[in-house]
């Protein structure tokens, strides 16, 4: 597949979601940034303003310097997503799998932050594991076998293996739903089989509406000119963790792996 395969993606359909995808943010008293699509309560300040919901965007070329890209509000909030020390540590790794299945780099940084938060020893109560938070079950239909040395749970811990398995099953969801980024976005959360059951549309989930709100925000801060205003304007901050709330999911993936 052609590298624009999935480069392309503009002008499509969406499915009906309430306007408004802003993103809401703070940083606690341990500087941990926290991040959520909905005001939680009164720490959380706006973040990103996404003014009307547009996932069509999700995959699509940006033109201009930025043009299409939400503009962080809050600005600590913006270093801490585009600076954070595991997402600069894996890009070599995310940049080559994004070539390898013609992925936009963006998309996969914003799965991975909003899956993960950029922890790689990451498990969640489901037991998806790691940075793109893969099931085993995945990773097995995708040829991870466990041996002697290390379970199929242990070897999704590894961050070259994960991150190309993620985006494996990324560039096969857009198989599956052809011009509906979307519909990518929203089975990679719920399942392929939930959004087939809603007849090709976005699962009345709130997890999963949330989740596809929390991409799309991300993906078009991880777009270079609007990462690169972030960072040239806020170069001074680190991130020590960050904590993702999506609401209608029970817990975020916090426990490592022995």
């Amino acid at each position: 597949m052609r590298l624009s395969g999935l480069l392309l993606w503009c002008c499509f359909g969406l499915s009906a979601l309430p306007a408004h995808a802003d993103i809401y943010g703070y940083v606690d008293a341990e500087g941990i940034a926290h991040f959520s699509t909905e005001k939680l309560d009164d720490r959380y300040q706006l973040f990103m303003q996404g003014g009307d919901f547009d996932s069509s965007r999700i995959g699509a070329p940006q033109a201009g310097a930025g043009s299409m890209a939400a503009a962080p509000v809050s600005t600590p909030l913006a270093n801490y997503l585009v600076q954070h020390p595991n997402l600069k540590k894996f890009e070599p790794i995310l940049l080559q799998a994004a070539q390898e299945f013609s992925l936009d780099p963006a998309l996969l940084k914003a799965v991975m932050a909003a899956e993960s938060a950029f922890n790689p020893t990451a498990v969640s109560p489901k037991g998806a594991v790691g940075l793109m938070q893969i099931m085993p079950a995945t990773a097995e239909r995708y040829g991870v076998q466990g041996d002697k040395k290390r379970t199929v749970e242990q070897k999704l811990t590894d961050p070259k293996t994960n991150i190309r398995l993620g985006a494996r099953y990324l560039r096969d969801l857009h198989k599956m739903f052809p011009d509906q980024p979307d519909l990518v976005v929203a089975s990679y959360n719920a399942g392929e089989g939930a959004v087939q059951k809603y007849k090709n549309s976005i699962p009345p989930y709130p997890e999963t509406r949330n989740y596809v709100r929390l991409v799309t925000q991300f993906y078009q801060l991880y777009q270079p000119a609007a990462a690169k205003l972030a960072v040239a304007a806020f170069a001074g901050t680190a991130a020590k963790r960050i904590h993702m709330t999506i609401p209608g999911r029970r817990n975020m993936p916090t426990a490592m792996l022995d």
